[in-house]
C-alpha cells in the first residue's frame, strides 16, 4: 500500500520556486578565506540520469536547479535515481571582462559522492565523498566560451563510505536520500602565488596564522582598540592581545583580519575563547573561558522539506539559529551531517555553539546498534567491529576532513566521533587520533552507548525511561534525550505513520510534556553535575515528527516564554 506523503515548501521555497530566474545562492560560500573574486555558477543547468557512464548523454531530457539534489522538491526534477545510475549536469559559462589572472579555480561545494568533472570535453579532476568541498584549476582548458559537464554517482554504500541517515527504503529515522550536487559550484581566479588556505590557532592571548601557500607578506586585525599589524614570515604570523575579548554565546565577538601579499589579498576572522574541563566544588565541569557552561542543545539534522540537504535560502541557516536562541538554547548537535560553511559562519557571528558529529559509515544493525543498547546492553569490545578496513580507512580520512575543515569555526566546541554505535570501531585509537588532529576541543566517543575507550564526557543517549544523573570521573553529558511528537494539521510529511518516543495529539499537552521533562528530570541533575542536555530535535524530519517546529518551519510547537524561562533557571544551577 503506498504511504500518503505531502510535499511540503517552507516559506523561504515557496517564494524560490515561484522565482523560475532566480540564481539561488547567490552568496559568497567560504566566509573564511574571501577574496575579490567570484563567479557563481548556480541555477538552471541540463540534466538527465542515466545508466551508461562510460560516454556523454547524446541528450539531456531534464533541467535541474543546482545545488539542489534531483530527489528535492526545490530541484525541479523531484525523483530518487534508481540505484546504478549516473547523474549529469551541464551547463555553458564565460569568464566576466577583468575575471581571468593566473589560475581559475573550480569549487563545488559538495557532491555526494563520486564526481568526475569535464570542461571543454577534457577530464579536469574528480573526487570521492559527499560531504567536503572540491576544488579544481581549470586554466588550461579555459577557452572563450566554455562547457561545463560534472558526472556524479551515488549507489548510496553504506559498507564503506559516509552517508548519515540515508536510504533507499527511507521510513522512520531513515530519511530520503540525497544524490548529487548539494552545494554552490562557484569559480574565482588567483594568482601564480596565492593563499590557498588559512589556519588558525588561538590561546588566551592571541592567535597564530598560517598562511598556506605563501612565505611573506602582512596580516591586518582590527580589534576594538585599533588595527594590529603584524609580518607573516615563512607563512606564519604571530598576533597578540593584551586583553582579549572573548567570545561567548553572550557576546560572539569576532576579529576580522586581512592577509595581504605582493600578489594576493584575503579577509577572514578568529575568535578568542578556551574550552576546558574542571573540577568545580566536586563536581567535573565542561568550561567556556574559564567557567563552567551548561551546553543547553538541542538535535539539529539540517533537512529541510523542499531542499532536504540544502536549506532553500543561505538565510535559512540563521533563522533556525535565530529560533533557537529564542526558545532559550545556546548549543546545536549538528548531528552526523557537515553543512555550508555559511551555517557555521552564522553560528560563529551569533554565538551558537556546535558540537559537531562526524558522518557514520558501516551497516547498522537494528538489534545490536539499537535493540540491545535500550535494555541496557551498553558495553561492547570495538576492536573487531567492522572489520571492513576500507570502510575504516574511509571513516578516519573523513574525520580528518572534517576537523580540517570546521577547525578555524570558533562556534565549534566539541566533535562527536560514533553515534549509538554506528559503524563504531577501535574507538580507543579513534580518540587519540583525533586528540592528535585537535587537542583543543571536547570529544564524545561514543554518544549513548559501547563505551570502553577514553573520551572526555561520560554521554548518554535516554529516551524510554527517566532520566537519572549518576556522577562519574568526567563531566556527564545527556547527548540526546525528550524526541516527543505532536504533529500539527497540515505541516506533516508523512500523514499515515509517526516516528517518535511519545505521542500527543493536543499542542498544549505536549508542552506541558517537554515543560515537565525539564523540571523534574534535566534541571534538578544540573546542580549534581550534569553538564549539558541535548533535546530531539529542532524539527521534524520526513516520518519523525519529535521537532519542535514542523519540517516546513512554519509551526512552533512550543511556548516561547515558557522554554526561555526553563534555559534561566538551567543557566541559575549551573552557576550555583
Amino acid at each position: 500500500m503506498k504511504i500518503d506523503t505531502v510535499d511540503l515548501f517552507t516559506p523561504s521555497g515557496e517564494r524560490l520556486a515561484a522565482d523560475h530566474d532566480r540564481i539561488p545562492w547567490d552568496v559568497y560560500p567560504r566566509p573564511q578565506l574571501r577574496r575579490d573574486s567570484y563567479l557563481c555558477l548556480n541555477g538552471w543547468w541540463d540534466f538527465t540520469i542515466t545508466a551508461d557512464g562510460d560516454s556523454f548523454p547524446v541528450t539531456y531530457d531534464k533541467q535541474i536547479r543546482v545545488p539542489y539534489c534531483p530527489e528535492s522538491l526545490l530541484s525541479g526534477v523531484h525523483e530518487v535515481p534508481p540505484k546504478g545510475s549516473y547523474l549529469f549536469y551541464r551547463r555553458t559559462f564565460s569568464l566576466p571582462d577583468g575575471f581571468q589572472k593566473d589560475r581559475v579555480i573550480l569549487h563545488i561545494g559538495a557532491a555526494d559522492q563520486s564526481t568526475g568533472v569535464w570542461v571543454n570535453g577534457t577530464v579536469v579532476g574528480g573526487h570521492v565523498g559527499g560531504y567536503d568541498p572540491i576544488s579544481l584549476d581549470i586554466m588550461e582548458y579555459v577557452k572563450e566560451e566554455n562547457t561545463l559537464v560534472i558526472r556524479v554517482t551515488d549507489d548510496l554504500d553504506t559498507a564503506v563510505l559516509p552517508y548519515g541517515k540515508q536510504k533507499y527504503k527511507r521510513g522512520g529515522m531513515w530519511y530520503t536520500p540525497v544524490s548529487g550536487i548539494w552545494q554552490t559550484v562557484w569559480l574565482e581566479s588567483v594568482p601564480e602565488e596565492y593563499v590557498c588556505a588559512l589556519e588558525v590557532d588561538t590561546d588566551d592571548t592571541g592567535a597564530t596564522i598560517h598562511a598556506h601557500g605563501v612565505i611573506d607578506g602582512t596580516v591586518s586585525v582590527t580589534t576594538p582598540d585599533g588595527v594590529v599589524e603584524c609580518a607573516l614570515q615563512d607563512g606564519v604570523a604571530r598576533v597578540d592581545l593584551p586583553s582579549p575579548r572573548l567570545w561567548c554565546p553572550e557576546d560572539p565577538y569576532l576579529y576580522e583580519y586581512t592577509v595581504t601579499t605582493a600578489t594576493d589579498q584575503v579577509q577572514s576572522y578568529f575568535a578568542i575563547r578556551t574550552l576546558d574541563t574542571r573540577v568545580v566544588e566536586g563536581v567535573p565541569r565542561l568550561c567556556l573561558n574559564g567557567k563552567p557552561v551548561f551546553f543547553h542543545a538541542v538535535l539539529d539534522q539540517g533537512y529541510w522539506s523542499d531542499g532536504l540537504f540544502t536549506p532553500p535560502l543561505p538565510t535559512c541557516y540563521a533563522w533556525d539559529v535565530e529560533k533557537m536562541q529564542a526558545l532559550g538554547f545556546n548549543t546545536l548537535r549538528k548531528h552526523i551531517k557537515v553543512e555550508a560553511e555559511q551555517f557555521y559562519y552564522d553560528c560563529d557571528r551569533l554565538g551558537m555553539l556546535v558540537w559537531q558529529d562526524m558522518v557514520n559509515n558501516g551497516e547498522y544493525s537494528f538489534w545490536r546498534d539499537t535493540a540491545l543498547p535500550t535494555i541496557g546492553i551498553k558495553k561492547r569490545n570495538d576492536k573487531k567491529l567492522h572489520p571492513n578496513q576500507h570502510a575504516r580507512r574511509a571513516f578516519e580520512e573523513a574525520m580528518e576532513k572534517t576537523v580540517k575543515h570546521l577547525k578555524n569555526h570558533p562556534c565549534v566546541v566539541g566533535w562527536t566521533i560514533f553515534n549509538e554505535g554506528w559503524g563504531q570501531f577501535d574507538s580507543q585509537r579513534m580518540y587519540e587520533r583525533l586528540k592528535e588532529l585537535d587537542s583543543t576541543r571536547f570529544i564524545d566517543t561514543a554518544s549513548g552507548w559501547f563505551k570502553g575507550a577514553d573520551s572526555d564526557v561520560i554521554s548518554e543517549h535516554v529516551y524510554f525511561k527517566p532520566f537519572r544523573f549518576k556522577a562519574g570521573d568526567k563531566p556527564v553529558f545527556l547527548s540526546e534525550f525528550g524526541g516527543y511528537s505532536y504533529k500539527p494539521e497540515g505541516h506533516v510529511f508523512n500523514t499515515e505513520k509517526t516516528y517518535g518516543y511519545r505521542l500527543f495529539h493536543e499542542q498544549s499537552a505536549y508542552m506541558d510534556a517537554v515543560e515537565n521533562l525539564y523540571r523534574k528530570e534535566i534541571i534538578p541533575a544540573v546542580s549534581k553535575g550534569l553538564c549539558g542536555a541535548v533535546y530531539t530535535q529542532l524539527s521534524d524530519v520526513e516520518d519523525e515528527t519529535n521537532g519542535l517546529y514542523s519540517y516546513d518551519r512554519r509551526v512552533c510547537k512550543v511556548d516561547e516564554a515558557r522554554m526561555c524561562a526553563l534555559a534561566e533557571e538551567l543557566k541559575g544551577e549551573i552557576s550555583r
